[in-house]
């Protein structure tokens, strides 16, 4: 790869590798038993998406220390995708979604392996489960069987478990925040441990540490990678409400059905006068909302002004990673794929 950023080469590259490291496990499972086949075929589908942000920012984490470009590198980046897979695996569990990438999640495509067996639904359910848990033991052994020297692995490992114990957390408060009274200071902490960590700030520190980053520039990169993070959750709050289901692959109610404990509701519900929380209240949780339902609710998100404050909050956490880097003595093609990954994860409609 050439010094030249270039973000699609950069996914071809992620894409093939996980592809076939994937397809080899999807094979084992069925040396195993063919019956595990709608098992092995979600295994072969699991990071069949994404845009590969965790694997960049590990790369350039990696390239910021002033390390070349390097294939050992680059499976070591992947397995950061694997992490998400899995992640995505129990958190379409955990809200019960049909659809990611307007595809059947996880829990949804197994049902028809299990579908004339007692409970078929709580089966697809455990089903799913183990390929989620299967996905993050993946992601270690592509980590470590990546290439790179045992030396550098060892350097980047007590990251990997800061990052398994932060998305769990994350994941945890979530679950415990949701269907209560919407808390902006709530909101802001599920979505740093949730999402933001591991999204942004670990995948660097776990690049800069394999390339032996001093602690200076661990702490700059700490510094531009949890803001962007949060940012890009942030993002994610808003396309839930306001993005087209056919761009973002989720249906738009979502959030409001399930009463989860996002930045746009806690900003909504603060800046609600008590008739208005009230018309919040009656949708929050409901099961059967419909399309006209949709529009009151994106309509008395704007009226209270709830959008342009999280966008606020995203231009002033864009603001203060990018300036992070301006601050920092970076290899040239470092500092511009770092400022061009700031606005790609932010800036985006899905």
């Amino acid at each position: 790869m050439s010094d030249r950023w270039d973000p699609a080469g950069f996914k071809d590259r992620v894409d093939t590798l996980l592809a076939g490291f994937l397809a080899a496990e999807a094979e084992r499972f069925l040396a195993i038993d063919g019956a595990l086949a709608p098992v092995a075929g979600q295994l072969r589908a699991a990071a069949g998406h994404g845009k590969r942000l965790r694997a960049a920012f590990c790369y350039w984490g990696w390239r910021a220390a002033g390390q070349p470009d390097s294939d050992a590198l680059l499976r070591a980046a992947a397995s950061l995708e694997l992490v998400h897979a899995a992640a995505v695996v129990h958190d379409d569990l955990i809200d019960d979604s049909p659809l990611r990438h307007n595809l059947p999640t996880a829990h949804v495509a197994l049902h028809n392996a299990v579908r004339d067996r007692p409970r078929p639904r709580a089966a697809a359910r455990a089903l799913a489960m183990l390929v989620g848990d299967h996905l993050m033991a993946l992601a270690g052994q592509l980590f470590a069987t990546s290439g790179l020297p045992a030396a550098y692995l060892t350097r980047a490992r007590p990251v990997w478990a800061d990052l398994a114990r932060e998305l769990i957390a994350g994941e945890c408060l979530e679950i415990l925040a949701t269907g209560a009274r919407p808390d902006p200071e709530v909101s802001l902490k599920v979505v740093r441990y949730k999402t933001a960590k591991y999204t942004v700030e670990q995948p660097l520190l776990i690049g800069g540490l394999l390339a032996g980053a001093a602690p200076g520039l661990r702490a700059a990169l700490s510094a531009y990678g949890l803001p962007l993070g949060e940012a890009f959750q942030l993002r994610d709050d808003l396309l839930g409400l306001f993005g087209e289901p056919a761009r973002t692959g989720k249906a738009s109610l979502d959030d409001i059905r399930g009463q989860r404990p996002t930045a746009l509701l806690a900003a909504a519900w603060r800046a609600a006068l008590p008739a208005q929380r009230e018309r919040l209240a009656g949708v929050l949780g409901r099961r059967d909302l419909t399309e006209e339902d949709l529009r009151d609710v994106r309509e008395l998100m704007l009226t209270l002004k709830a959008p342009q404050r999280v966008e606020d909050m995203i231009t002033a956490r864009v603001r203060d990673a990018v300036g992070h880097l301006d601050r920092l003595h970076l290899p040239h093609p470092a500092r511009r794929a770092l400022t061009d990954l700031a606005r790609s994860a932010t800036d985006r409609h899905h």
